[in-house]
């Protein structure tokens, strides 16, 4: 019998949406969203019914019938830290999706799963898989220099998990038997220590520590960033923005958008260069301080997420971190196809489907 997998996964510049008959797409599509739009919204939350309405949009336009839908899959958000896993969209769920741990494009994908697969018909399920919220760090990784500040795990778990298992696959081994180090690169960057099938460090990619992105400034100098909160010149707002939102890349060089960039530094933009290799040389410096934390033994160095397309890039971090491991860049995300397989499976009892409490 076929099943029809609605896949929804809201990103910091675009939507994708994909629609699967068991495991083959009928339907794959990214749609991007205009800075100028975004903006309009105070916060991510209030984007809900913009990106819902869209999505029903391109259903139709499709041809497809929401009430044909047998599951719908969301990327999971900011909740409560939690083990991988799948995990059926609730109401305690709901609750805290709606009481955020932070700010993040991924929080609306549960809650659009749900409200469309009320739409669709009271009997279909809502699941998120692998949220942002996965913590599986060792105790020993949450200790930062201040009681007060423990160090948080926030990555692009379902991503990295997901290539992780493909990189294992194409090894002939088990996902829970490698050790490798794993650096999602998009809006924001999470590079993470993968030790036998857990996560068991990896830098804040939300809002904290790690390299900076195109859109997030990453560790800054924290003594010169703690005179700046007391300048006077900004509202906790604004530098929450400089944080998340507007810093990075956006804030050296007034864009995210990595293909603009290449252009200007192809033209001889000799600004644009600097500030982006300085991106790529501080995820090389991530990826070999987890190199310590996996005491040496990595398997293999995995360079993934929408930058991964850039060779730019990806040279550049190979260059610095191949004495470590062998370095294998799997462009784009995989992130669709791991949404999709998991939903299928849970339609055919092969997996089983957590409860958030």
């Amino acid at each position: 019998m076929d099943n029809l997998i609605l896949a929804i996964n809201p990103g910091s510049t675009s939507t994708k949406i994909a629609v699967y008959t068991n495991l083959n797409s009928t339907l794959l599509t990214n749609v991007k969203h205009e800075q100028s739009v975004l903006m309009e919204f105070k916060c991510i939350a209030d984007q809900f019914e913009y990106r819902k309405n869209m999505i029903k949009n391109v259903l139709e336009s499709s041809g497809i019938n929401l009430k044909s839908i047998d599951i719908v899959v969301g990327r999971g958000g900011l909740l409560k830290p939690i083990q991988g896993g799948v995990y059926k969209v609730n109401e305690v769920m709901l609750r805290d999706i709606r009481n955020p741990m932070g700010e993040h494009e991924s929080n609306l994908g549960g809650i659009i799963a749900y409200e469309l697969a009320k739409e669709a018909g009271h009997d279909k399920m809502a699941i998120i898989v692998d949220p942002t919220c996965v913590d599986e760090m060792e105790d020993i990784s949450r200790i930062s220099g201040m009681p007060e500040l423990p160090r948080r795990s926030f990555l692009h778990a379902l991503n990295q998990k997901a290539i992780a298992r493909k990189y294992a696959k194409e090894l002939k081994l088990k996902y829970e038997d490698v050790n490798v180090i794993v650096a999602h690169m998009g809006g924001g960057i999470s590079v993470g220590a993968h030790y036998k099938g857990r996560v068991i460090d990896v830098n804040n990619g939300l809002n904290g520590d790690g390299p900076m992105s195109p859109e997030r400034s990453g560790g800054v100098p924290v003594g010169q960033l703690v005179e700046l909160c007391f300048s006077g010149q900004y509202s906790k707002e604004e530098i929450m923005k400089k944080i998340k939102g507007r810093g990075g890349l956006s804030a050296y060089l007034g864009t995210n958008d990595a293909i603009d960039i290449e252009k200007r530094i192809k033209e001889g933009d000799a600004h644009a260069k600097l500030v982006y290799n300085a991106m790529s040389y501080q995820v090389a410096k991530e990826i070999g301080a987890l190199s310590t934390v996996l005491k040496g033994k990595v398997d293999g160095i995995l360079l993934t997420g929408g930058l991964a397309f850039g060779s730019m890039i990806t040279d550049e971090i190979s260059e610095r971190v191949a004495h470590l491991a062998p370095v294998k860049v799997y462009p784009g995300e995989g992130e669709m196809e791991a949404l999709a397989m998991n939903a299928y499976m849970v339609l055919n009892n092969e997996i089983d489907v957590k409860e958030y409490v």
